[in-house]
């Protein structure tokens, strides 16, 4: 939680980009809302400086400089879309309105499947950056099949830039960053971490030795960095069930998107319930599942969504698919 310096939130700023320039110019602390896909959205608070250190870093792993021309699709007051664009900026990148004239664009994983989808895989000479969520290795081949160069991050508002590399299965800490994993849960030592929240009753969890967390699990072995999820639990005749482990393991065997919640149960308290994208997907899930997962963590209900919703920054609105499988039978 900050002290009394000055926030400015940026979240209903007509400019976000030059209100981030102006805070930079002030000595102004930011305020950044989270997306709110799980839960309400808080607000993080961040220095200036927390983002502008990172930024040589991200120019040199994306070759961004003064000629590079930068889409970004997405809503400008998303974090991920905010700092791409800032970036722009501090590069003396122009900022361009579509594919065809860029040379970097900005998306989520899903975005870009359906900007593939779209543009029936013409993606010609773009370096696609994508964050938000997990990019598996059938998206990050479709891109390079389209023409594209792809790299990925993993990251959060709270922690900005945490590992880099071209898909969810090969990241590495980004440069100036320390991960560890402790009891499955992702830890970092960072200089680019925030403050905390704005809020009085969120508070950003930290060691002593300036460590921290936001709950997402993962593993780190080898230098690698697995993320797993946000850590959340569905609890199934008396059994806790992770959902974070049981959407990392159907996501590595689908070949579309996959949503997996709990839903109530007279008997058992909740039953998992998992959510497809693509109807295939089905029938070689339900065989994967009974191969690999123990019987509670089994999902009891497949349903089929196409497309699943997204939130306004373009990730998988969890909330929406809540209330949606409550209409649709198994």
């Amino acid at each position: 939680m900050p002290g009394a310096e000055a926030v400015d939130v940026l979240g209903s700023a007509a400019d976000p980009r030059g209100a981030f320039a102006k805070a930079h110019r002030d000595g102004c602390l930011l305020g950044l809302t989270t997306s709110g896909t799980a839960g309400r959205p808080r607000t993080v608070v961040r220095t200036t400086r927390s983002w502008v250190d990172s930024f040589p870093y991200a120019a040199g792993l994306l070759e961004l400089g003064p000629t590079s021309r930068v889409w970004i699709p997405g809503p400008p007051t998303a974090t991920m879309n905010l700092f791409a664009g800032v970036h722009a900026d501090w590069a003396g990148a122009k900022l361009v309105d579509g594919p065809e004239e860029a040379t970097h664009a900005h998306m989520t994983p899903p975005a870009l499947r359906r900007e593939l989808a779209r543009r029936r895989g013409d993606l010609a000479g773009v370096h696609v950056v994508t964050a938000g969520d997990r990019l598996d290795r059938p998206t990050h081949d479709a891109a390079r099949a389209a023409g594209a160069r792809v790299s990925h991050y993993y990251g959060a508002a709270e922690l900005s830039f945490v590992a880099w590399g071209e898909h969810a299965d090969g990241l590495r800490p980004f440069p100036g960053v320390e991960v560890a994993a402790r009891d499955g849960e992702l830890w970092v030592r960072s200089p680019y971490v925030s403050e905390g929240y704005l809020e009085p009753d969120h508070l950003l969890r930290r060691d002593a030795d300036g460590w921290v967390t936001v709950g997402d699990r993962g593993r780190v072995e080898d230098g690698l960095v697995t993320v797993l999820g946000r850590a959340g639990g569905i609890t199934t005749g008396a059994t806790t069930v992770l959902v974070a482990d049981v959407e990392h393991l159907l996501r590595r065997h689908a070949t579309g998107e996959v949503v997996v919640l709990g839903v109530p149960h007279s008997d058992l308290g909740e039953v998992v319930v998992a959510v497809v994208s693509r109807r295939d997907d089905m029938q070689s899930l339900r065989t994967v599942s009974r191969q690999l997962l123990d019987p509670p963590q089994r999902p009891r209900r497949w349903l089929h969504i196409d497309p699943l919703p997204l939130t306004g920054n373009g990730k998988i609105d969890r909330s929406a698919v809540a209330t949606m499988t409550a209409s649709l039978r198994p």
